[in-house]
């Protein structure tokens, strides 16, 4: 658009100068200085129009970053008791159906299983906190979401499991899936925690 109302006025300076050589040299002037004005208001509004408007800079307390700090020492902290809880679990469950003493191995299934319920409470605490506090921050804004849906889930995740273990005689029975249930529960909960972590750990740098 601008080449167009340069070539316009260049086109009426010179009929101007070819139909009438006494006002020539006026009509030029004002052309000039016509084309000029509008090209340079033309500039003018593609720039606003084409420059996004600055970045918001978005200010952490610090007590956002101690937060921070402990929720990724106790997400590291998590992923191997995700991996002795499931070791140990299969042991007990094997222990059980072959009548073998399980007293050692249960009580460090519920040790493990109450130092991830301890770890997911001070992840849940912190990490919903730091979330809210930067909702505005549009930095790996989905990412972010997504890890904390992830997490509650599992959260969600880790109540099922407790809440489909071995609560009654009839758990260990052959025809019972209660072992099988509350394995898969478990399973899919560490799956979606250990997702949570890769996505945050990877897909924030």
């Amino acid at each position: 658009m601008m080449a167009s109302i340069v070539k316009f006025a260049v086109g009426a300076a010179v009929f101007a100068v070819l139909a009438s050589p006494a006002v020539a040299q006026n009509q030029v002037l004002t052309l000039a200085e016509q084309a000029s004005a509008a090209a340079a208001a033309l500039a003018s509004a593609q720039d606003q129009a084409g420059s996004a408007p600055p970045a918001a800079v978005i200010e952490y307390s610090d007590a956002y970053r101690t937060r921070a700090k402990v929720h990724k020492i106790a997400s590291f902290a998590t992923l191997p008791l995700f991996a002795a809880e499931g070791i140990v679990g299969e042991k007990l469950y094997n222990a059980r159906i072959n009548f073998q003493d399980t007293s050692t191995l249960k009580s460090a299934h519920l040790a493990i299983a109450g130092g991830i319920g301890g770890l997911f409470g001070v992840n849940t605490v912190t990490g919903v906190w730091n979330l809210i506090e930067s909702r505005n921050d549009p930095n790996h804004r989905t990412i972010k979401w997504v890890h904390g849906l992830l997490m509650l889930g599992a959260d969600g995740g880790f109540l099922a499991t407790a809440a489909s273990g071995p609560g009654r005689e009839r758990f260990f029975d052959v025809n019972s899936n209660g072992p099988s249930t509350h394995r898969a529960i478990a399973f899919t909960s560490i799956g979606a925690a250990t997702a949570s972590y890769l996505i945050m750990l990877f897909g924030s740098h």
